[in-house]
């Protein structure tokens, strides 16, 4: 099999704008969590959260083109704009370009916003709402700009949906239907209404919590729940020779994946379909499961859904490794959980330090190789990254150091 790498990755997110500031902040442990003051977020309501503080523009970018943008849109295109200059992606024929952006219905907060709006004079709803309450406008807005013609389409996979991506995007590349492929896991845009339904569900955390700072705690006994956080981030795939005639270092080579379903519509996860992917994983890249030497787990901080994933874990031999969660610090993305935190892991790599987990006091079991609150020196050959979603959808991703 051709060897598949990302050569480039942009990020935006609660605790930071570009890959630079993220990996800091990373190493740090520090995170941004407080009750949310995003319009369209509370109604009679203090949800937790971590937003996005006011996003940089691109300089070669005019304001005015933003103006009919959504709140999703915008983050997409900036975060794009990084990962595209960081690969040199100016000097790939447009046509062999293609983009996938990971997530569905990722604009919720904001088309209630303008709906609300104009609830009583419909006659008067803008033109451009008749293509942008689609998610493809992402899709078209950002490849206008940097004017991508390859193709592009949105996939959705519920919490996994930027791993699908970035799946989707290594087969793109291999098939040969374009030379480099960009994956995007896109900001999920939640509103008061997902934010009730998913606290009335009880997967998400955060009542009657005192210190937002607190709340999120994957892997903790104390878990109450996931902590939403508006994340976004992008990788560009391609495969190795393509990258050396840019004389481009990648971060890292892709060197298996893995997709399942449990044939369950419910948001209840499944050991043997995590266990089946992490197999599946290793099985692909021709690994032992002592090969793997750090593992970026779901870890959301969910009741139900941490005891599964640490059972997979240990199930396949993993509880070795070190072990982490990026969530703890940068909240659930949703959508875009999975693309996040394989540049976590990325970052990582090339630091050769693994980030703390916050609030990881009591750990659900000792038997784990943890790295609690203070950042460990760790150079990683190969890491496992997961991702699982609503709807009993399964996915894994294996990276290793070159």
């Amino acid at each position: 099999m051709a060897s598949i790498v990302i050569t480039g990755i942009g990020v935006t997110s609660a605790i930071g704008q570009g890959k630079d500031i993220f990996c800091q902040r990373l190493l740090q442990g520090y995170s941004n969590f407080s009750v949310m003051q995003r319009e369209g977020r509370q109604k009679d309501s203090n949800f937790i959260g971590a937003e996005i503080p006011e996003i940089v523009l691109p300089n070669h970018v005019s304001v005015s083109l933003f103006r009919n943008v959504s709140f999703s849109g915008k983050i997409a295109f900036v975060t794009l704009d990084e990962a595209w200059k960081d690969a040199k992606l100016d000097l790939i024929k447009p046509e062999r370009i293609g983009l996938v952006v990971g997530g569905s219905n990722v604009q919720q907060r904001e088309w209630i916003l303008l709906q609300e709006k104009y609830r009583n004079n419909p006659h008067f709803i803008p033109p451009f709402y008749s293509f942008a309450f689609m998610d493809t406008d992402i899709c078209g807005f950002c490849s206008e700009l940097l004017n991508i013609q390859g193709f592009t389409y949105t996939i959705g996979g519920a919490s996994a949906s930027g791993q699908v991506a970035v799946i989707r995007a290594v087969q793109a590349v291999l098939s040969g239907e374009v030379d480099v492929c960009i994956a995007l896991g896109a900001v999920m845009d939640v509103s008061y209404f997902e934010l009730y339904a998913l606290q009335s569900l009880g997967a998400m955390g955060g009542i009657g919590v005192m210190d937002p700072q607190k709340v999120c705690r994957p892997f903790d006994k104390d878990r109450a729940g996931f902590i939403f956080g508006e994340n976004c981030a992008a990788v560009v795939i391609e495969r190795l020779e393509t990258a050396q005639n840019r004389s481009i270092l990648p971060y890292a080579q892709i060197i298996s994946w893995a997709m399942s379903a449990d044939g369950n519509r419910n948001p209840n996860p499944s050991l043997k379909g995590e266990v089946k992917v992490i197999k599946q994983s290793l099985a692909l890249a021709k690994l032992d499961y002592s090969d793997i030497d750090y593992v970026n787990p779901h870890g959301t901080g969910s009741k139900l859904g941490d005891e599964v994933e640490l059972k997979a874990l240990k199930e396949c031999g993993l509880n070795y490794a070190y072990i982490n969660s990026t969530k703890s610090i940068t909240g659930h993305g949703l959508t875009s959980a999975g693309t996040v935190e394989i540049v976590a892991t990325l970052m990582q790599m090339k630091m050769n330090r693994l980030h703390p987990s916050l609030n990881l006091i009591e750990p659900m079991y000792d038997d784990f190789n943890w790295v609690k609150a203070i950042a460990v020196n760790h150079s990683i050959k190969n890491a496992l990254s997961l991702s699982f979603g609503f709807g009993g959808m399964n996915t894994a991703v294996c990276l290793r150091q070159i």
